[in-house]
């Protein structure tokens, strides 16, 4: 009988992974993309709302976020007060730029941003703009 068994084939059984890997590879290519679309500036930020036209700029900018609560971030990367400097410096550094991007919160206070210009001023940046929510181009798109 241990002959019997000897002589029959074996049964292997082997789990094909390629369909695995391959929903796995559309998952990430999925979750790359929706990922670096949602997320711009990192914190919970209520815009304050404009009716003009704003021309969007291509070249690299330097993003800082102020929310309701005074928090900062650089580049979406959460700051302390202590070192928005020096964040600020090496994101326009390696950004190659000069041009700031403010986004404030609606509830945070103009004397905060100023102070974050002068910071900013200071870390070498030379041109600001301030983000706002167009209105006007939400309500044509709908």
């Amino acid at each position: 009988m241990s002959t019997n068994l000897e002589n029959r084939d074996e049964i292997l059984a082997e789990i094909n992974m390629t369909p695995l890997i391959d929903i796995m590879l559309v998952l990430l290519i999925v979750f790359m993309v929706t990922s670096s679309i949602s997320l711009e500036s990192g914190l919970d930020i209520e815009l304050p709302k404009t009716g003009g036209q704003v021309a969007s700029k291509e070249n690299n900018l330097v993003i800082i976020s102020l929310d309701a609560k005074a928090n900062l971030s650089v580049q979406g990367k959460k700051v302390a007060r202590e070192s928005l400097q020096q964040e600020i410096a090496t994101a326009l550094n390696r950004e190659k730029t000069k041009e700031v991007i403010f986004e404030g919160d609606t509830a945070a206070t103009l004397g905060r941003m100023i102070e974050i210009m002068d910071i900013a001023k200071a870390a070498g940046a030379e041109k600001f703009a301030v983000a706002t929510d167009n209105e006007i181009a939400k309500k044509s798109s709908k």
